[in-house]
């Protein structure tokens, strides 16, 4: 268990690092943790809009397709965020993590919804366009959960792959 008590253990500069060059990797570090996020965040965006066309098509109001379609989008970043870039779930503190990771999404999802609600809306061209009112509400919620998964819930990533009590299938060796 790490020091902020999330599960994931704490990266710290080598014993070879001048102050200069521990600064550096961990930029560097960040940066990378930061397009990893992005990443899973293009994933999760794709299963929203995806989902989102295929409700609306259905004839549901995109408001309440969203919410279906939001709802499942954070399920699946919470667990690739886990499993791969933060590579810390744990079942014994897998609910926990869910949780925390719900909630402190919770603030950028609900700052996602309510700009979609507001620029679907205005009926303004393009402006109101479900896609794009889900774009621009998508990547300011990337920010939020950015910071929320980053400090609050995985805090950094483990240099190693050590799922404990999830099994051999999600186990990885570090990178030599």
């Amino acid at each position: 268990m790490g020091i902020d008590g999330s599960g994931c253990e704490e990266t710290t500069p080598g014993p070879d690092e001048t102050p200069r060059s521990a600064r550096l990797a961990t930029a560097i570090r960040e940066g990378s943790l930061a397009l990893k996020l992005a990443g899973v965040g293009l994933i999760g965006f794709a299963v929203d809009a995806s989902l989102l066309h295929m409700i609306v098509g259905f004839g549901v109001s995109p408001a309440w397709a969203r919410v279906v379609s939001l709802s499942t989008a954070m399920q699946v970043t919470f667990v690739i965020n886990g499993l791969r870039v933060f590579r810390c779930l744990d079942r014994a503190t897998l609910l926990r993590q869910w949780a925390s990771y719900m909630a402190a999404s919770g603030l950028g999802n609900f700052c996602n919804y309510w700009i979609f609600v507001t620029m679907v809306s205005t009926h303004w061209w393009i402006v109101s366009d479900h896609v794009v009112a889900l774009a621009v509400g998508s990547f300011m919620a990337w920010l939020i959960n950015y910071v929320g998964a980053r400090f609050v819930v995985f805090g950094p990533p483990r240099p190693g792959r050590q799922m404990a009590g999830l099994g051999a299938a999600f186990a990885e060796d570090p990178p030599s």
